[in-house]
């Protein structure tokens, strides 16, 4: 019967060998599957050169610092050098020597066949795989790996002729250099990546070249990692699903008035104006997390701008258009709809800046139409630029102008892949590494899927922001000039809560308290959440996951606020919603959206947040 079984188990092989699909005589099914994934490579390659052949890449300056930074960074080393060599090479001896170490070490590993003992280095999560310690041809890999970033630190650290904006510029764009020559970055390299290839036969190889294709197909060429995966979300399917409708459009803006959720509601009603970096459903993502749903269920009259994502045509567009066709005409629309004298408002990170621009124009103008003001992570005093240091001097300025020049607009992959560099391990090399090495597909997560959905800046907004707020910090000096007037943070006098998160690196909340303390307001509330610039605004009640500090005593800086400060267990939004509570009137029956004036022109979302970004 074994003899029988094998001639029929040789005569099925035949048959399938005959139909190149069977197990090949010499066993090696393994190594035909494999040959036939590489051969998958040809097509791929050719997609990958026409996805290419398609890209439009932004100004040259914008990849990097201008070359006098890197110049003036060799010459102080060297200085040094000249004026102390026993330190310099009291530094390269100590690198030799470490090196050599660990090469002999490994050396003796490998001839001995011995299993190298796990040390006891800080976490690196990119090392998580025993590998890295136990295998001596990895080990050796990381340790030299972490002698040469170690070797740069200190490098850049010895060049002291340089003032501190050049310095701190130096040690960002340094260690962006360290961490892509991160040997998990290379598929030689990476024991995952490796072990993942030769447990597929190859196909994992396959996948992320697929992955790679398709994320320069569907970015004009441009190499922007897919942190989400896009196919699991529908806007208005199931996330941004709070029920509402678009009761009015201008060429900026639509203006969403969301349901009630109440049979009466306070007679004031909400106007949030979100930031135009990204889509406004940051805020209805998910119903668990959602604010927009959260705050009808509290009993208010909630509309929301849902801002143009700007092309070419808008390339003119300033902070006026913004003001005068965004704010303004919300707030007047508001009030129309809902017959009330006055409204609430919030605006989020550039949009509360512009926001505290905006009342401080009503200021001037006598229009007391704004009842109080929230700011959810908004930066009104630019006089430290923080992480943003090495993007706010003159050579990356210069290449955003040049760029905005040429396109009419700041393509919105140009801010995300800034925006993503100051945090290049999670989001950059990380998703790559599973995208692309790995053959993994980029998990479902909503907060991911709207972090890609960026929208594009107008040129002309962008120069404003850039020169005028961040560079030269006018708002909170001398005045920032808009529709004739001289704005001054000190205009700003209405009553307004300031809510800052502990962790952000975007807006962070010692700046945004030395700005909130230049206003007139007597009335004024600051909250510092724990997490970061969304998860810290992000943060529903239900989940009992970050508190908050509170304190009332303005008289000292920052760091005396948080000394003196409360801790408070949970989320902010309830605080909020008291003081939100006390300026929004009495109760009156629940409004549903729009009016004759004011007949409904879509269901939420809307349509202009379906608008993708221009590559």
């Amino acid at each position: 019967m074994a003899t029988d079984h094998g001639k029929n188990a040789t005569h099925n092989g035949e048959n399938a060998n005959d139909e190149g699909a069977g197990t090949a005589p010499d066993g090696s099914e393994a190594q035909a599957r494999m040959t036939a994934n590489l051969a998958k490579v040809e097509d791929l390659s050719q997609r990958l050169i026409a996805a290419l052949s398609r890209r439009n890449p932004p100004n040259a300056v914008l990849s990097g610092p201008g070359q006098d930074l890197f110049a003036k960074a060799a010459a102080s080393y060297w200085s040094e050098a000249v004026e102390n060599p026993a330190k310099l090479y009291e530094h390269q001896v100590s690198y030799w020597s470490s090196s050599v170490r660990s090469f002999m070490e490994a050396q003796r590993l490998m001839l001995t066949g011995e299993t190298a003992a796990a040390d006891d280095k800080p976490a690196d999560k990119r090392f998580a795989n025993p590998l890295w310690s136990t295998h001596p041809y990895f080990r050796y890999i990381r340790e030299q790996y972490e002698l040469n970033a170690k070797a740069v630190q200190d490098a850049v650290a010895e060049a002291d002729d340089l003032s501190p904006v050049e310095q701190k510029r130096l040690s960002y764009f340094a260690r962006q250099i360290v961490d892509m020559m991160a040997p998990t970055n290379f598929l030689g390299t990476n024991p995952d990546a490796l072990e993942r290839a030769v447990e597929t036969e190859g196909e994992s190889l396959v996948k992320g070249l697929e992955n790679l294709v398709a994320d320069l197909e569907a970015n004009d060429g441009e190499m922007v990692v897919r942190l989400a995966d896009e196919s699991a979300f529908e806007l208005g399917g199931n996330i941004a699903t709070t029920p509402g409708k678009v009761v009015f459009r201008n060429d900026m803006m639509e203006l969403i008035q969301y349901a009630p959720a109440t049979d009466e509601v306070h007679e004031i009603p909400l106007v949030i104006f979100p930031p135009w970096i990204n889509k406004f459903y940051i805020l209805d993502l998910k119903t668990q997390n959602s604010l927009i749903k959260w705050i009808t269920e509290q009993g208010y009259t909630l509309f929301v701008v849902s801002w143009v994502n700007p092309d070419a045509s808008h390339a003119d567009i300033g902070l006026e258009q913004y003001i005068e066709d965004g704010y303004l005409t919300a707030v007047r629309e508001a009030k129309a709809i809902t017959g009330a004298k006055k409204v609430n408002v919030v605006g989020y990170c550039i949009a509360g800046t512009t926001l505290a621009l905006t009342l401080a124009l009503m200021k001037k103008r006598g229009d007391k139409s704004v009842k109080s003001a929230t700011f959810f992570t908004a930066l009104t005093d630019f006089d430290n630029q923080g992480e943003f240091t090495p993007f706010l001097q003159d050579d990356f300025v210069n290449g955003i102008e040049a760029e905005i020049d040429a396109q009419g607009i700041l393509r919105s992959f140009i801010l995300g892949r800034t925006m993503s560099f100051l945090r290049s391990n999670d989001l950059i090399y990380t998703p790559a590494i599973r995208s692309y090495m790995l053959g993994e597909a980029p998990p479902a997560f909503d907060l991911l899927y709207w972090n890609g959905d960026g929208a594009n800046l107008p040129g002309r907004m962008t120069r404003q922001y850039l020169r005028g707020l961040c560079q030269r910090n006018e708002f909170a000096g001398e005045g920032f000039e808009l529709f004739g007037e001289t704005l001054r943070l000190a205009d700003l006098d209405v009553p307004f809560m300031a809510v800052t998160c502990e962790t952000d690196h975007i807006a962070p909340w010692k700046d945004c308290f030395r700005g909130m303390a230049k206003t007139a307001s007597k009335d004024r509330t600051f909250i510092v959440s724990q997490s970061g610039h969304i998860a810290g605004i992000v943060n529903p009640p239900s989940k009992k996951k970050y508190g908050h500090y509170t304190n009332g005593d303005w008289s000292g800086g920052a760091d005396d606020w948080m000394a003196a400060a409360d801790f408070n267990e949970g989320s902010w939004w309830p605080r909020w919603e008291e003081w939100l509570r006390s300026r929004s009137g009495p109760k009156v029956a629940a409004r549903t959206p729009g009016d004759s004036d004011h007949p409904p022109l879509a269901d939420a979302p809307g349509e202009y947040v379906r608008r993708r970004a221009s590559r």
